[in-house]
């Protein structure tokens, strides 16, 4: 089984598990609205370029809107478990695609419950996210105010944010990192050194994709 089909199965029952009500870490969103939003990104392409152009996220949310009302909570978790549209036929663009969104919304369940502790990832699964990040830090970091410069424990350095002026040291695993260039600062184990307004300028910008 890949990645990407792992993180989809344990997301899956992650979201049965905990029901339509649960929060998660993207603002706003319960577990009903992750759900339909993953729905939406496999089988609404008409609606998928809203999800990171302001200009369409209108008609993007409306869309979402109404899966939920079309949809009751179990049958949009039994569409999420199974790939849909080309990702059902091709694995490796499955694989491609979804494996670091698949992680980062798993994640997102999981860290907006009480209690939680990082996983102990596959050391093929961290090479792999690592390589990832590698290829895309410097758009995930586009909107940082300050550099920054990634440290993987095992391994690895890569950069992003701005060239000049202060610059920020992120160390940690390879799926903390990601997670934190996806916007969950808050929400990620890592070890930050700088300057201390850099470091909160930092903690607070709008970071992902």
């Amino acid at each position: 089984m890949t990645h990407a089909r792992a993180e989809r199965a344990a997301l899956s029952d992650l979201l049965d598990q905990v029901g339509p009500d649960a929060p998660t870490l993207c603002t706003g969103w319960t577990t009903y609205d992750l759900a339909a939003h993953l729905v939406l990104r496999e089988r609404r392409p008409d609606a998928m370029p809203g999800i990171g152009l302001p200009p369409l996220a209108g008609y993007t949310a409306s869309v979402q809107r109404a899966l939920k009302a079309r949809h009751p909570y179990p049958e949009l978790v039994s569409l999420v478990r199974k790939p849909g549209g080309a990702y059902k036929l091709l694995p490796i663009l499955d694989s491609t695609v979804n494996t670091l969104e698949m992680y980062v919304h798993h994640e997102d369940v999981r860290r907006a419950r009480p209690g939680w502790e990082p996983r102990e990832l596959p050391e093929d699964f961290e090479r792999l996210i690592w390589n990832r990040l590698g290829m895309t830090a410097r758009l995930m970091l586009r909107r940082s105010p300050v550099g920054v410069v990634l440290h993987r424990l095992g391994g690895g350095v890569t950069l992003g944010g701005k060239s000049d002026g202060p610059k920020v040291e992120v160390t940690g695993r390879a799926g903390e990192l990601l997670l934190f260039c996806f916007g969950r600062q808050q929400h990620a184990r890592v070890d930050l050194t700088g300057d201390d307004e850099a470091i909160a300028r930092l903690m607070s910008a709008g970071l992902g994709v």
